[in-house]
Formats: structure tokens, sequence, C-alpha cells
């Protein structure tokens, strides 16, 4: 079965996609901006922190994603599909906290590469890292 953690998940992208659905085609950037900056906000303050600087390197990065909220996590869409999300770690109640990016991300290098990265705290040579991951992503 499900974790209360994965369920709460669920019931979250439940209320995603009757937002959405709510706002019609004419939702731009500034619903999505708004609602995954809500989604920092709620969370603890180490999480919070790095949420907002993660927030701030993609979309100084890739300008051209969408943030939105996707299964109640920060994320970043391009086309409408998801690229990148952060998942803090009270979210799941894990030890550390991840970046993440889907099957739709231009990461692709040789037969095996990673899609997800395990966060602690952010260095400058980490953030110089994601800046760099996240213009292949979208390349």
């Amino acid at each position: 079965g499900f974790t209360n953690e994965e369920r709460a998940a669920m019931r979250e992208r439940a209320q995603e996609l009757k937002a959405a659905a709510r706002r019609g085609p004419r939702a731009g950037k500034a619903d999505g901006e708004s609602d995954v900056l809500a989604k920092i906000a709620e969370m603890p303050k180490s999480d919070r922190a790095m949420a907002e600087r993660l927030h701030a390197i993609i979309k100084a990065s890739a300008p051209d994603l969408s943030p939105r909220t996707w299964y109640g996590m920060p994320a970043y869409a391009k086309d409408g599909k998801v690229v990148c999300f952060f998942q803090s770690a009270q979210k799941f109640k894990t030890r550390y906290a991840t970046l993440g990016f889907s099957d739709k991300a231009n990461l692709d290098k040789g037969a095996m590469w990673p899609t997800a990265f395990a966060l602690k705290e952010l260095t400058a040579a980490d953030e110089a890292r994601i800046r760099a991951l996240v213009k292949q992503a979208v390349s």
C-alpha cells in the first residue's frame, strides 16, 4: 500500500488538476509561480531556504520553464511537461531533500545517468552544477 505521505501527495495532485481546470487555458506563469512560492513558504526553514535558492537558480538558468506544483512539490515545466522538481526532506520524512529530473529532461549520457540528486545543503559548487544541469535539461 501507499504511505500516508504518498496518499497526501496524490490528494495534492488531484487538487492541482482541479485548480488548473478552474483556471482554464488562460492560466499563465504567474499562477504557477504563486502556487510554487506558497508551497515553498509552507516548508520548514532549512528546506525553505534551499527551495528558494533552487527556485532562483532554475528561473535564471531556464527562463522558458514555467513554475508549477506537482504532487505538492515545486516543479518546473516545459510545454506543460515537468522537467525538474524539488522534494523537501520533510515531505516524505527523508534525511535529505531531492532535486529530481523527469524523462523530459535532456540529461541522457551514455547508457546510464542520474535523474535525482540528494541535497543536504547548497554550496557554490553545487549551485554551479545545478545551473549546468538545468540548462542541459532544457537544451
